[in-house]
């Protein structure tokens, strides 16, 4: 794992950072290969748990190439979407400039500083993304904290299904097939092994769920996805 991408300590945004320079015009074609297009739906299930409405303000972190943050805005509300990485910002606003979205807008910034102040928004979001942050509680910490009280907290991430079983064939998959797509569609087949790579460190929906708790979030639950290989936590502040 050393000469991939997922590091520990203070390489590990670089590396990342690394990552979706490399990924970012092939990100949503892969995204599509390598569920067989059911991202999309988990995305769309994320969209009507957030339950937003008109002239609300929501937050899509790690927003990527903005699927999410647009989806989120189909709703009528105001949307940012953040990313720290200018190359998935930029297919980010060229789509929305094609939809002529006038309720989104896009901002490069650290999930772990997000550049918000306390409480601002009723909804924030991050899809795929808080697996990549170099510090867990830390990423946890900043959306409850632009979070408004009342409002609701959402991750749609990668977890880990309590049945060994099924456990061992998701993560054969992910270590013998998902590369192969990375090196098909991008040349690097090591971007994707990433997936497992962090995944693995990564407390996945439980420790989602006990994070949450511990900043005294309420209604805290779990929508498992795929009998738990994907999961998307929810709370209210």
């Amino acid at each position: 794992m050393g000469d991939g991408y997922y590091q520990n300590g203070g390489r590990r945004a670089a590396k990342v950072d690394e990552l979706f320079d490399r990924i970012a015009s092939r990100y949503d074609l892969i995204n599509d290969v390598q569920s067989a297009g059911l991202h999309r739906l988990w995305k769309r299930r994320l969209v009507r748990i957030a339950a937003l409405k008109p002239g609300q303000k929501a937050l899509d972190v790690c927003c990527g190439t903005g699927d999410v943050t647009m989806a989120l805005a189909g709703s009528g509300a105001n949307v940012v979407g953040l990313d720290f990485n200018g190359r998935m910002l930029d297919v980010a606003r060229k789509r929305a400039a094609s939809g002529a979205l006038r309720n989104v807008r896009f901002l490069e910034g650290d999930a772990l500083q997000i550049p918000f102040g306390e409480s601002a928004f009723d909804v924030v979001a991050i899809s795929y993304g808080l697996r990549n942050l170099s510090d867990f509680e830390g990423g946890v910490s900043e959306l409850h904290r632009v979070t408004k009280p009342g409002g609701r907290i959402l991750v749609l991430d990668f977890g880990k299904p309590a049945n060994k079983t099924w456990r061992w064939i998701y993560y054969t998959y992910l270590r013998c097939m998902v590369p192969v797509f990375g090196r098909i569609f991008c040349g690097d087949a090591a971007a994707y092994a990433y997936i497992l790579e962090s995944l693995q460190a990564y407390p996945a929906q439980e420790g989602v769920a006990a994070a949450l708790r511990k900043l005294g979030c309420k209604n805290v639950g779990i929508t498992p996805l795929l009998s738990g290989a994907m999961s998307i936590n929810y709370a209210e502040k």
